[in-house]
């Protein structure tokens, strides 16, 4: 059984994140509880030997798999564009309120990426590290929205949202499919090899 293991982890918290603003594809850096945030995620993270460190390419992401990989003695080996959070479109830096809801549509909002789109992109990128790290450990770095649309496509149920660089650890098999046995550092199941 050749079963890659990935753990996923969303950025640590920005600005936009504690003001409650959609940030999407709009490139918002890590604010100082956010560096904190990367920097506790790796105690989580060590002692398992990790083949490879990616991310998205946008700075918040980044810089939280720049701080974990150094926590970890490891480098980040490349920043991955299909990782890249779901836009927004015109949502984006909006708070919840009226405004925002002029521009709700069912999945998501007027001129956004679709929730299918963002869920194909983000799981077709982790299938394509699991061919290229079979049998592997790979550290993935990148945003809640792309997460929990991929991670519930992948798993065939609907998840919440995912936490601010906390640990959700999922199993690949190219037969079986995907496996979730950590979900915003809570266990689900017994997990795999």
């Amino acid at each position: 059984m050749t079963v890659t293991t990935f753990a996923l982890i969303r950025h640590g918290q920005t600005d936009w994140n504690a003001q409650r603003r959609l940030q999407g594809s709009t490139d918002i850096p890590l604010n100082d509880v956010g560096r904190d945030q990367a920097r506790g995620a790796v105690e989580a993270l060590a002692g398992h030997g990790w083949d490879a460190v990616v991310s998205s390419p946008l700075s918040r992401a980044a810089e939280t798999a720049d701080l974990i990989a150094a926590g970890l003695g490891l480098t980040v080996a490349r920043r991955v564009p299909d990782l890249t959070e779901r836009s927004f479109g015109p949502a984006e830096g909006m708070q919840h309120g009226p405004e925002l809801d002029a521009l709700r549509t069912p999945g998501g909002f007027r001129g956004a990426e679709g929730e299918d789109e963002a869920a194909g992109r983000g799981l077709a990128a982790l299938e394509a590290l699991a061919e290229e790290f079979r049998g592997g450990r790979v550290l993935v770095v990148t945003h809640g929205s792309l997460l929990r649309v991929s991670l519930s496509r992948a798993v065939g149920r609907t998840l919440p949202s995912v936490d601010n660089a906390v640990l959700n650890l999922a199993h690949h098999h190219p037969a079986d499919g995907w496996n979730l046995e950590y979900f915003n550092g809570e266990r689900l199941t017994a997990g795999v090899g």
